[in-house]
């Protein structure tokens, strides 16, 4: 079951009594909790009938006396933990004298209670009663993180689900720029759009003009001029960055050119360099395959492999340790070493 099913069960008046949302992609969680806390009572209802509690602040019998009580003029009401994975579960003991008082209120919930744990940023242990109470008598949901490879894909279908359009290159490069964290890329989305016509295809120049990604002078065309070995270009493209500081800090490029010759090396690796193999392996869109394709031919493994220890070197100077070179100065050291 997904977040979106969920959800779709919630809105339908579906409900469960105990929800465990687990994992470690806190977005999906937040999106199911996030709805609960806004749309499954009126604004009349939850002044009586709606408890947000957090781990950290909380305990057991706390969430328990919330629990417990009965809805006023509503048929439900809601008590939300958030960031449970801070609160203090309670003993497992099998002693009936020491029994986990809220193991006993899972195994047999209220059922005009919606209590909603979310447990961010790792599993719920599978092995406790806790655990199995709630999945035999509510519901658990694990937000396992997306693969990098599936970032372009789910960033097409948020789009969709919003009423515009994206094109495969567009996705992709969304992808690389702004990382695997679901919650940003999806502010970032939400951001631009507001700045699109519904309806309207989101372009490479629209991405561009909206999300400070510069057209000519950025990482991945930095990427691409280091495969091809096009010095000149990587030059002018050093100079842009450190003409703009801001818009291209050392540690995300050093941490995209790490990323891209980790690749590189795992290309060497691979036997079977089919388009579609190679995507899988690499974790990549089938776009960018020709690219890790150019950069093999570039640097052969041993080459590979010196570049990768220069970016961890040039990582650690960026930080000021045995250099006083500013970044730009760094970086452009960096490129001389990695070209020749």
């Amino acid at each position: 079951m997904t977040a979106a099913d969920i959800i779709k069960d919630i809105k339908n008046r579906k409900l469960k009594p105990v929800y465990l949302l687990h994992g470690d992609e806190p977005y999906f969680i937040d999106l199911v909790s996030d709805y609960v806390e806004r749309s499954l009572l009126s604004d009349a209802e939850k002044g009586f009938n709606q408890t947000v509690l957090y781990g950290k602040d909380t305990d057991v019998m706390t969430v328990l006396n919330a629990a417990k009580r009965y809805p006023m003029m509503s048929d439900c009401q809601v008590v939300l933990v958030k960031e449970a994975q801070e609160m203090k579960w309670g003993t497992e003991s099998d002693d009936k004298k020491n029994i986990n008082p809220l193991l006993s209120y899972l195994e047999s919930p209220l059922q005009s209670t919606i209590l909603v744990f979310c447990y961010k940023y790792g599993k719920f242990d599978k092995r406790k009663k806790v655990y199995k109470a709630i999945e035999k008598n509510g519901l658990v949901f694990e937000s396992a993180a997306l693969y990098d490879s599936k970032i372009p894909g789910w960033i097409e279908g948020y789009i969709a689900e919003k009423g515009y359009k994206i094109n495969a290159q567009s996705s992709a490069m969304l992808s690389e720029y702004l990382g695997n964290d679901l919650s940003k890329i999806a502010n970032e989305l939400d951001k631009l759009m507001l700045n699109v016509a519904a309806g309207q295809e989101i372009t490479l120049k629209l991405i561009q003009d909206n999300i400070g990604i510069s057209k000519e002078y950025n990482v991945f065309e930095l990427q691409s001029a280091l495969g091809r070995k096009d010095a000149l270009k990587v030059n002018q493209i050093i100079n842009y960055f450190e003409a703009n500081p801001k818009n291209n800090p050392i540690v995300l490029v050093l941490g995209n050119l790490n990323n891209f010759f980790t690749k590189v090396l795992v290309y060497h690796y691979v036997k079977d360099k089919s388009q579609q193999n190679l995507a899988r392996e690499l974790g990549v869109s089938p776009f960018f395959v020709k690219d890790y394709e150019q950069a093999a031919r570039s640097y052969p493994y041993g080459k590979t492999m010196q570049i990768i220890h220069y970016l961890r070197e040039y990582d650690v100077k960026s930080k000021g340790v045995e250099s006083n070179t500013d970044h730009g100065g760094l970086m452009k050291e960096l490129m001389f070493k990695i070209l020749h």
